[in-house]
């Protein structure tokens, strides 16, 4: 029987996990012969370290998810550097830019999003693409002309103060630009953080040498010399760097007459309205996730790959609890869950101890004995700890303080825990996705080194903070094997 016919249009980070995923169940192809479509030229790469590549920390090839001679070993027909441009979902067919065509028995659509640019004057082209001297911090060739254009010791505008503009901002400051952040809200990352640990956050960042204009809004790009604000202040910039959002890249879908929302509708199976096509990753809309993060599309990958395959056809995608860090050099910041709710709320215990001038400020929001929420600033003990306690659905030990400090254990946790007693699905990489179990598997399959780890898995790859567990880890294994 011939393999089922399986297309992937979009080779970035879903679509790449989602090929891994394939043929790590189906490694001959014997059961999928698979094609992958994607627009930018370049191999897939992770974007969460595009950051690291603006700091200068991390070069270029070393973002790359697959080596070059990738889809020839893993049978798979890449296409690179060409565009969907049409579904006739009729005859099962996708057009191409290239004006070629290719039938599908089921497609999946990992398109990802697009930069949203704020309606400034003179921000944007007639087209809509950014005007000269303004760049969207979105892809690695984005990184290369930020790279390029950006001077050391020259002024830097970045427009947005959420997760991703804080790194590309805390990046410019380490390479020598003066960096100024643009953000419309009373606070930084108000998506992940409350009042305080934004406050607490912006005033760390600005001991590495980032100014902030909070409440305030760009008004019109000076070409050249900066940006107007809405007040009527200026900032210096010899370059803009916009990073206000991002939005479903959905047109395709729309075209074809999908369930478009504010993503591409999908169900528990990623299945769209039209039985034959799913969708993952930023591009889709299921609603037990945070769109802009990749944890979940990861998460979504291994599920689709089990029902394209047949693998397991009863998995299904019930959502992500999301745990957010901020990949900044000197700076240890997690989020999960929900961290808002205040102290007035009355079925909820809320702790919290600030510590502005050392840079540290810690949230933990309990329900019902559980971890629902957790800022944690400055804090990788507590960080580590509230973190197990949230993805393994445990109680919270009684000594709540001592929980918030990092000094509490989870319930079955050996009081002398270290890295090598964390269970196997414990999510030891959270930029990767790698769990203990990972790292075991390929410690047996003959990555004993930390190094060897890494290639292998990316695990220490991102903001490094695993780091330490990975090396713990990697040491117990080579006294225990």
């Amino acid at each position: 029987m011939s393999p089922r016919k399986v297309v992937v249009l979009g080779y970035g980070m879903a679509g790449a996990r989602l090929a891994d995923e394939i043929r790590r169940r189906d490694p001959d192809g014997s059961r999928v012969a698979l094609t992958v479509v994607g627009e930018e030229s370049e191999h897939a790469y992770n974007r969460v370290l595009l950051s690291a590549v603006v700091a200068g920390t991390m070069q270029p090839d070393l973002v790359l998810l697959h080596e070059p001679a990738w889809a020839e070993e893993h049978h798979v027909d890449l296409r690179t550097g060409v565009a969907a441009v049409d579904i006739d979902r009729e005859r099962r067919v996708v057009t191409l830019s290239d004006e070629s065509e290719v039938d599908y028995d089921a497609l999946v659509l990992a398109l990802g999003s697009k930069p949203w640019l704020p309606p400034v004057e003179g921000l944007a082209r007639e087209d809509g693409t950014p005007a000269p001297g303004v760049v969207a911090f979105r892809t690695l060739e984005d990184c290369e002309r930020i790279l390029a254009e950006s001077k050391v010791g020259a002024p830097v505008a970045v427009l947005g103060g959420g997760l991703l503009g804080l790194e590309a901002a805390r990046g410019l400051a380490g390479r020598g630009n003066l960096v100024t952040v643009v953000h419309p809200a009373g606070h930084v990352m108000e998506r992940q953080l409350d009042a305080g640990g934004g406050h607490v956050l912006t005033r760390l960042l600005a001991t590495h040498g980032i100014d902030f204009r909070l409440n305030a809004a760009a008004a019109r790009y000076l070409p050249g010399s900066g940006l107007k604000l809405d007040d009527g202040s200026k900032v210096a910039a010899d370059l803009v760097v916009v990073s206000a959002g991002v939005r479903a890249e959905t047109e395709l879908a729309r075209r074809a007459g999908l369930t478009v929302d504010r993503g591409i509708v999908v169900d528990d199976t990623l299945r769209t309205s039209d039985g034959r096509i799913c969708a993952l990753g930023d591009c889709a809309q299921h609603p037990g996730t945070v769109s802009g993060l990749v944890e979940p599309a990861w998460q979504q990958a291994a599920v689709l790959a089990d029902l394209l395959t047949g693998a397991r056809v009863s998995s299904r995608y019930q959502g992500t609890r999301v745990v957010t860090k901020l990949k900044a050099r000197g700076i240890d910041l997690t989020a999960l869950g929900d961290a808002h709710t205040d102290v007035h709320d009355p079925d909820a215990e809320v702790l919290s101890l600030t510590d502005p001038t050392g840079g540290r400020y810690t949230k933990l929001v309990i329900r019902e004995d559980r971890v629902t929420g957790a800022i944690l600033l400055g804090a990788p003990d507590a960080a580590a700890t509230i973190t197990q306690l949230y993805d393994r659905g445990v109680p919270v030990p009684a000594d709540r303080l001592a929980v918030l400090l990092g000094r509490a254990l989870p319930s079955g946790t050996p009081a002398a825990a270290g890295p090598a007693d964390l269970p196997a699905s414990a999510v030891v990489c959270r930029c990767n996705s790698v769990t203990k179990g990972r790292l075991i598997e390929a410690f047996r399959a003959g990555a004993t080194e930390v190094t060897e780890l890494a290639s292998v898995t990316r695990a220490t790859t991102g903001c490094g903070s695993c780091r330490d567990t990975v090396c713990g880890i990697t040491d117990w294994l080579a006294t225990t094997s």
